[in-house]
């Protein structure tokens, strides 16, 4: 079978490592420990291609010990009792160090094996997952471990992989290699932080020039044909989801059309528009709420444009409600005082309401003073009268606080005149 080149050319010691300088520089608190030799548990948490596998079958090698490597979506709580079976035989006398990978789509009962043993150093476990392991992974064994973040790898960083890549594998075949210019730097940049992506890109790049007698030509066009597509990173059901939502609405609440504009593209290259639309629409009374009051109307024909449309047409109408909620003046008084009046209910205040505002739209009322004393304010000037709404333990409450902008001003100046 042939050896993939991502895996042929696969680092064996730490200085051979792109990428992840904050766990691995000189003074990397994770090369420390690594060279130490006291290994804890740890979990790796990071995207796939950052270094997460090769690690761990360095730290294996640096320590001695043997390594048994099991993948959470096709290993059973039986394939966990075999490794746990070879606690203390003669091969394993250094200790064993078991590599999780996936460990998210291990229930919590398989989870639960481990910890006994991981507990009482029968076996060092290195887990690593793609998703954040504060959601995923069992809290007793999150307690029992460090938690490291691997990043995306840096575009420069994945540059010296593929010249790596390129040197080990035109060796093997006995070729000699034409790069046009720009085409590592180009490989480098379209894989997402993915190292095993550009890694593969690499491969293919071979593969495709395989026609050629002595040399290999890597062209800035082919290497376009290979790249289609291959710098997005997303899961509609994983953290990058919810992270670019994020980052929309936090670039759109801080009034940057440029930023908002990117992570909606984003959104939509990964083809997914209705997630960008139900956020637009909150962001519209969340966000800029009373300080524009017609944005959640403007939102709204446009989301239905895009609906309507889909894509590619439906990105314009998309990219128009960006840039005018990102560029609106902005007001969250709205969620403000929804959230407080939600806490007061939760906590059980105000539970008796005036008697004056109670129904009395039904016979008997009036016997049980439903509706006494209530004013009509239309009958008054202004339609304004002065009387208590809120119930007795919390009458003197402010829920809604106006807030600085045009909208908000010139209603509570009106109001203020009113109500002297």
């Amino acid at each position: 079978m042939n050896q993939p080149l991502a895996d042929f050319i696969r680092p064996e010691t730490l200085e051979d490592v792109v990428g992840q300088e904050h766990l691995l520089s000189k003074n990397g608190v994770l090369r420390k420990i690594i060279e130490s030799g006291n290994i804890p548990n740890m979990i790796f948490y990071g995207p796939s291609g950052t270094g997460k596998t090769t690690l761990a079958r360095i730290i294996a090698k640096m320590t001695d010990k043997t390594l048994y490597k099991l993948n959470a979506t096709t290993a059973s709580s039986s394939d966990i009792k075999d490794v746990i079976n070879k606690i203390g035989i003669l091969e394993n006398q250094k200790g064993i160090l078991l590599y999780l990978d996936e460990i998210q789509y291990f229930s919590k009962k398989q989870q639960q094996l481990l910890l006994e043993y991981i507990e009482n150093g029968d076996i060092t476990l290195i887990a690593s997952t793609t998703e954040n392991p504060y959601f995923y992974v069992y809290n007793a064994l999150i307690s029992r471990s460090t938690i490291f973040e691997f990043k995306p790898i840096k575009p420069y960083e994945i540059e010296k992989a593929i010249i790596r890549a390129i040197k080990l594998m035109a060796n093997k075949l006995n070729h000699k290699v034409d790069i046009e210019e720009g085409v590592i730097k180009y490989l480098a940049t379209i894989c997402g932080g993915d190292c095993r992506k550009a890694i593969n890109s690499v491969e293919l790049m071979f593969n495709i020039c395989a026609h050629y007698e002595q040399t290999y030509f890597f062209t800035m066009n082919e290497a376009h044909q290979i790249g289609q597509r291959s710098a997005m990173r997303y899961d509609r059901d994983g953290d990058e989801h919810y992270d670019l939502l994020s980052a929309l609405q936090k670039s759109i609440r801080g009034s940057d059309p440029d930023a908002a504009i990117f992570y909606l593209a984003k959104l939509i290259e990964a083809g997914d528009i209705i997630s960008p639309c139900r956020r637009l629409l909150v962001i519209a009374s969340e966000d800029i709420g009373l300080a524009y009051p017609q944005a959640i109307s403007i939102v709204k024909s446009c989301v239905d444009s895009c609906m309507q449309l889909g894509l590619p047409e439906g990105r314009i109408p998309l990219a128009e409600a960006t840039i005018f909620l990102a560029t609106s003046p902005k007001s969250n008084s709205a969620i403000n005082a929804i959230d407080k009046a939600l806490e007061y209910v939760k906590e059980g205040k105000g539970s008796k309401l005036p008697t004056h505002l109670l129904d009395t739209h039904y016979s008997g009322s009036k016997d049980l003073g439903h509706g006494e004393g209530y004013k009509y304010p239309h009958s008054y000037k202004n339609h304004y009268v002065k009387q208590q709404y809120l119930p007795d333990d919390i009458k003197n409450e402010k829920f809604y606080e106006y807030q600085d902008n045009k909208v908000e001003s010139t209603s509570k100046k009106y109001w203020d005149e009113v109500k002297k």
